[in-house]
């Protein structure tokens, strides 16, 4: 078991060099992160980490944006909009775990009305992909047998469903997809002439976004040197799938097929179905790229099959090279409660710790900072080395093949990983 006395001990301690016990010097930063603080549990874990595992050894700068919903309801959302500009102009952000409202938040929060979600507007304006790959730890293993690396997601952040337009069918009729052009010309087709009640859905999607998702697709996989596989249905869907099919290949042939080639890795596509089978039996260790459905049900799949999405990592990439880093789950909002009630904890802060280090590892790759990015290296190390030495959240421990595990609460286990650093530093 922990000591927790001899814990908060060692916290309070200096970092000292070995040689002479002078004490170490805070790593420099040139460029500031955009920092996006969010809500609930997520929000409590933000500033634990801060304080416990980045501002003792980082002279840390960033320019701060508090996008948690009493704050976004103050200012009618312009936060958000204000921290993705700031993203495009830094190029680097991190985010904390936000709450889109439903009616419930609307009156528990007394809000102005129910704002739109701040990953979906942050996405929108940087026209970025998102990216999703699970982190890997001795004792919790996939679920899948054959995976041995990580499966990273990408998802197309645009259209599909999540803009779609419905209609409740009363009774008989004829349903018709019309699109009438600037100069009036009109095409129509018959959806369905029906019979009585039914369902109609009718979805978008731009051909500039798609550009936009395949180039960051393709650009993501040369720096991450990791092959691409791209899957749609487009023997059924022969105009929707079928040009995201063409915009991919027509990119990729005349942008980056040599550069493939000179880093040694492939371009793959195939129809969805078969995508997913090939995923099944590979060994991971590939993007997989999905079109905005496709990629929702997918990366919740692949961060289940390896664990549990709060070791899932997420950063959303844009075609000009802008990142945003954030967790892959949400605000924890049961934890949060019992905190607030003065009960104990235990929340896995992982996710969160490596959108840190993500967003300070590609901080450094930008700024020529080399002791920026071995700092982020060192952190994400010992927060593996933590958890596979036998101490992690009670959501591990319940999954976790090692034995004899020290279950501990939400800040001991950021204090446990202060300490593995230490030892590492």
């Amino acid at each position: 078991m922990i000591n927790n006395n001899k814990l908060k001990i060692t916290v309070r301690q200096q970092i000292k060099r070995n040689a002479g016990g002078m004490t170490m010097s805070k790593i420099q930063m040139t460029t500031p992160l955009v920092e996006m603080d969010g809500d609930e549990m997520t929000r409590i874990l933000w500033k634990m980490i801060k304080d416990e595992l980045l501002l003792p050894f980082i002279d840390l700068k960033t320019e701060y944006y508090d996008l948690g919903l009493e704050h976004r309801n103050e200012t009618n959302d312009q936060v958000t909009f204000d921290s993705a500009e700031a993203t495009k102009k830094y190029g680097v952000a991190v985010k904390c775990a936000t709450i889109t409202p439903n009616a419930a938040r609307m009156d528990e929060y007394d809000l102005k009305e129910m704002w739109k979600s701040p990953n979906g507007t942050i996405r929108a304006i940087l026209d970025g992909t998102v990216f999703r790959a699970p982190i890997t730890v001795k004792g919790i293993e996939p679920t899948v047998s054959k995976w041995k690396k990580p499966i990273t997601i990408a998802r197309h952040a645009y259209g599909d469903v999540y803009k779609g337009v419905e209609i409740k069918v009363p009774g008989a009729g004829k349903a018709e997809l019309v699109f009438t052009g600037e100069d009036g010309t009109e095409i129509r087709e018959t959806i369905h002439d029906f019979d009585g009640p039914g369902v109609i859905q009718g979805m978008h999607n731009i051909d500039e976004s798609i550009a936009s998702f395949a180039r960051s697709c393709f650009t993501y996989a040369l720096d991450t040197k990791q092959d691409l596989w791209f899957a749609t249905k487009d023997t059924i869907s022969k105009k929707y799938d079928h040009t995201f099919k063409d915009i991919f290949q027509e990119i990729f042939d005349a942008e980056y097929k040599e550069k493939f080639d000179e880093a040694g890795i492939e371009y793959f596509y195939t129809l969805i179905d078969d995508a997913v089978a090939r995923v099944m039996k590979s060994e991971g260790g590939f993007i997989w790229a999905c079109k905005n459905y496709d990629g929702d049900v997918m990366s919740d799949m692949v961060s289940s099959a390896f664990g549990s999405l709060a070791m899932m990592t997420s950063v959303l990439v844009s075609p000009d090279g802008n990142y945003e880093y954030e967790a892959a789950h949400g605000t924890v909002q049961r934890h949060y409660y019992k905190h607030l009630k003065g009960e104990e904890t235990s929340t896995n802060s992982v996710a969160t710790i490596f959108a840190w280090t993500g967003a300070l590892r590609k901080r450094g790759e930008l700024d020529n900072n080399d002791a920026l990015q071995k700092f982020a290296d060192k952190l994400e190390e010992a927060t593996i080395a933590t958890i596979e030495n036998g101490t992690m959240t009670k959501d591990l421990a319940l999954i976790t093949t090692l034995e004899n595990v020290n279950v501990v609460n939400s800040q001991n286990f950021i204090l446990a990983i202060r300490k593995t650093l230490e030892g590492m530093l």
